[in-house]
């Protein structure tokens, strides 16, 4: 029923769209009573400067976004190219990864439009781009996802659970690593770095991986823009001191670029994932 609805509304504007969204995301901050204070304790601990009340309003904000994101993936998973085109405003290098002698990774954050990101990056360029995705409980959704993902013919997922050779053959034969960097995934191959003053279990493996394989790092950030505007997708300068030797030192680099990102724009960052769930020893629980 989700996905026939999906589909359905992925015909409308997309201001009406948008505006449909913002309500379901408003619906949503009322009844994911979990969720809501998750987000909320989240961004106590990276604006301690601010007051309860402007922590709630952002919150109240950022479900906005959240609904937005959550019925507009109809868009992305069944609108056409042209349209997608049309909707997706791209700023800077799209085209490094195919004039690139060697395999790119792009660092994208856990913004709102994220599979914007994913799709800019398979409709305006040409190498072929690989992701790792978390399987979805629910196989008729994973399958939703995974085709939605791939309908272009440019690229592969594969999920987190799996051998990590098929992605690592991939990005040997030149092609391009969609890296999704700052999400807590327990301890394993992790270091607590600080995410806005905070210790966050954060991977290694975006400074380990690009050391190793000789990759050129691109930051990428995505951008939902108000009402039926679309999406800004922007393709930021390669990182020129990234990798280095450290791979401690570059994940803590790595974390205050996506905390300057986020002050950009803090009401459409994934707040509602458990983002310091993974403590230190002998520290009480966040949530």
């Amino acid at each position: 029923m989700l996905l026939a609805l999906l589909w359905v509304l992925h015909w409308l504007p997309l201001s009406v769209q948008a505006f449909i969204g913002r309500g379901f995301g408003a619906l949503l901050h009322a009844v994911a009573g979990a969720r809501r204070h998750i987000a909320l304790r989240n961004v106590e601990l990276c604006f301690p400067e601010m007051t309860a009340n402007e922590r709630a309003l952002l919150v109240r904000t950022h479900f906005q976004w959240l609904g937005r994101s959550i019925l507009e993936r109809g868009v992305l998973w069944y609108a056409s190219p042209a349209r997608l085109k049309r909707l997706i405003h791209v700023e800077g290098d799209v085209g490094l990864a195919e004039r690139s002698e060697r395999p790119v990774m792009w660092l994208v954050p856990h913004f709102m439009a994220l599979d914007v990101a994913g799709a800019a990056t398979q409709l305006f360029q040409q190498r072929r781009v690989n992701s790792i995705y978390q399987q979805q409980r629910d196989a008729v959704m994973d399958d939703a996802m995974r085709r939605g993902r791939l309908r272009f013919n440019n690229g592969d997922v594969f999920p987190r659970s799996d051998s990590a050779k098929p992605l690592l053959r991939a990005i040997r034969r030149g092609e391009a690593f969609f890296n999704l960097p700052d999400m807590d995934f327990g301890e394993r191959d992790s270091a607590f770095v600080p995410f806005f003053g905070v210790p966050a279990s954060t991977l290694l493996a975006p400074s380990r991986m690009a050391r190793a394989m000789n990759m050129v790092v691109q930051p990428i950030v995505a951008e939902t823009l108000p009402g039926g505007a679309g999406y800004r997708v922007r393709f930021l300068d390669a990182w020129t001191a990234f990798p280095s030797d450290d791979a401690l030192a570059d994940t803590a680099a790595m974390n205050r670029w996506i905390e300057a990102e986020i002050r950009r724009n803090p009401a459409q960052y994934l707040w509602v994932h458990k983002r310091f769930k993974t403590r230190p020893a002998g520290e009480p629980p966040m949530y």
